[in-house]
């Protein structure tokens, strides 16, 4: 059978990294889009009624980013140069007994008064040793900074 049988369109209702942005059109396999994509509401058929419901909350979508993106700057202005310090138990050969992680470090930051989600936190793996590491804020899709976390031994 041709593979075009197995694809079916859709119109994304949010924005999914690997297939694209919000109101894009796109071929996906018929099982993804049915059992996955429109049940958990991620997209939708691609209709012309749908096409026209999508184009008018794609609308009110951007001027929201805007608005994010907005506030995204303003808060890149306020931890610009930011650094934590996160004390840890150490072994000998300065590995850490535990690592430290995203959670960890937006609790930090918070203390400092920085407003942080752990899920914004683009850490690829947790720190495991002592010393200065830069870790990036993703605040807007398109808006980052990055802050410095200096893992020190606990003193406890």
């Amino acid at each position: 059978m041709p593979e075009e049988e197995f694809a079916v369109k859709v119109i994304l209702t949010e924005e999914i990294t690997p297939l694209g942005a919000m109101g894009a059109v796109v071929d996906v396999a018929r099982g993804y889009a049915r059992n996955y994509l429109i049940p958990q509401g991620k997209a939708m058929e691609a209709t012309p009624g749908n096409l026209a419901k999508v184009e008018l909350a794609k609308g009110k979508y951007l001027l929201t980013q805007a608005t994010e993106r907005e506030k995204a700057q303003a808060q890149v202005a306020h931890l610009e140069g930011a650094s934590v310090t996160i004390a840890q138990r150490v072994a000998e050969d300065e590995r850490l007994y535990g690592s430290v992680t995203a959670a960890m470090i937006a609790e930090a930051l918070e203390t400092q008064g920085f407003v942080v989600d752990k899920k914004q936190l683009e850490l690829p793996e947790p720190i495991k040793k002592l010393g200065a590491y830069e870790v990036t804020i993703r605040l807007a899709p398109e808006v980052q900074t990055t802050v410095t976390v200096v893992v020190v031994p606990d003193k406890a």
